[in-house]
C-alpha cells in the first residue's frame, strides 16, 4: 500500500488508514474497511501470540522434565513475548506509528518504552540461550557446574535490568533531544545511534559468531564419535537442539533486521522513509513473538506433548506434574 502525500489547506494524508490534522495532528476521519480488517488481523495475532507463549509458560513452570536451565532462559524469552502480545500490540493498534510520529503523547512514549524494552530483553535472552548452547556443545564436561541455577537467574536479571535501562536512557534522549538548544548531538548521539549498536547490532553479531563456533564445535564432535551408538545419539539430541535455537535466532533475525537496517537507512542517509513501510516493518518485527512457541512445538516433542496436555486440560484432571513427556 502506497504511502502518498497530500495537503489540502487543513489535513495531511500521511497514513493509510487516516488523515492527521495539519495543525494539531489529530486523527480526523474513521479508519477505511480495509484498514478495520487489518486491526481485526492484528488483533487475532495479538491473541495467538498471548496463548502460545502461555503454553510455554505453563508447560515450564508445570512440567518437572522441563525444569532446566536451557529452559529457565526460554522461559525468560517467552515472557518477553507474552508482555508483547499483552501490551506492545494493543498499544501499537491504538496509537500508530504516525501518530506518534506527529505528536508527543504520553501514551507513545509509554509505547515506544515497552517496545525498546521487550525487543532488548528478547535479543538478550537468546544471548543468555547461545552462551548456554556454547557451554552445553563445546564444554559438555564442566555444562553443569557453569550454566547451574545461579548463574541462570544472574543471567535473566542482568538481561531484564540491561533492557529496563535502555529503554529509560531511550526515553530521557527522546525527550531531552526535542526541548535540548544546545548538546543536542549527544542526546541525538544516545538514542539513535548508541541504542541500536548495543540493543541489536552488537548482540546479534556475539550470537552469530557463538553459533558458529557451536557449528564447528559439533562438527567436530560428530566426526571423533562416528561409530558410537551411544555418542551418535547424545550427539544427535545436541545438535537437534542447538538446531533449533539456532532457528529461533534466525526467525528473530529476520523479523528484526528489515526494521532496524530501514532505521539506521533512514537516519544514515536522511531520507524519509514513507509510514506504511515503517508500520509494516515494526509489525513484522512483532510478529516475532508470536512465532516461537511454534518453533518450540515443531522441533522440540515434548513441547508438543505438553501442549496436547494442557489444552486438552489433562492437566487439571489430576497431578501430571512428573509426567514423562516424550
Amino acid at each position: 500500500m502506497a504511502s502518498e502525500v497530500s495537503v489540502n489547506h487543513t489535513y495531511v494524508d500521511l497514513h493509510p488508514c487516516y488523515e492527521i490534522h495539519i495543525v494539531s495532528y489529530i486523527i480526523t476521519i474513521p479508519p477505511s474497511t480495509v484498514c478495520v480488517l487489518l486491526f481485526v488481523v492484528l488483533s487475532s495475532l495479538s491473541v495467538v501470540t498471548i496463548c502460545g507463549n502461555l503454553l510455554v509458560l505453563i508447560s515450564i513452570i508445570y512440567f518437572k522434565q522441563l525444569h532446566t536451565p536451557t529452559n529457565s532462559l526460554i522461559l525468560s524469552l517467552a515472557v518477553a513475548d507474552l508482555l508483547v502480545g499483552v501490551v506492545v500490540f494493543p498499544l501499537s493498534m491504538e496509537f500508530s506509528v504516525n501518530s506518534c510520529l506527529y505528536s508527543e503523547h504520553l501514551f507513545c512514549r509509554v509505547r515506544d518504552c515497552c517496545d525498546v524494552t521487550l525487543c532488548t530483553a528478547s535479543i538478550l535472552n537468546l544471548c543468555c540461550i547461545s552462551i548456554d548452547r556454547y557451554y552445553a556443545v563445546c564444554h559438555p564436561l564442566t555444562y553443569r557446574t557453569k550454566i547451574n541455577v545461579h548463574v541462570v537467574v544472574i543471567m535473566i536479571l542482568v538481561s531484564w535490568s540491561v533492557s529496563i535501562l535502555a529503554a529509560v536512557a531511550f526515553l530521557i534522549a527522546g525527550i531531552k533531544q526535542v526541548k535540548c538548544e544546545q548538546m543536542c548531538f549527544i542526546y541525538f548521539l544516545l538514542g539513535n545511534i548508541l541504542g541500536p549498536i548495543f540493543s541489536f547490532y552488537l548482540p546479534v553479531i556475539l550470537m552469530l559468531c557463538i553459533y558458529l563456533k557451536i557449528f564447528l564445535v559439533a562438527q567436530r564432535q560428530v566426526r571423533s564419535i562416528q561409530g558410537t551408538k551411544s555418542g551418535a545419539t547424545a550427539s544427535k539430541m545436541e545438535r537437534k537442539a542447538t538446531k533449533t535455537l539456532a532457528i529461533v535466532m534466525g526467525v528473530f533475525l529476520i523479523c528484526w533486521s528489515p526494521f532496524f537496517l530501514c532505521f539506521s537507512f533512514q537516519l544514515l542517509n536522511d531520507v524519509s522513509v514513507p509510514v506504511a513501510v515503517i508500520e509494516s516493518l515494526n509489525w513484522l518485527a512483532l510478529s516475532n513473538s508470536m512465532l516461537n512457541p511454534f518453533i518450540y512445538a515443531l522441533f522440540y516433542s515434548w513441547f508438543r506433548s505438553a501442549f496436547r496436555m494442557i489444552i486438552s486440560r489433562k492437566i487439571f484432571q489430576g497431578d501430571f506434574s512428573n509426567t514423562k513427556l516424550l
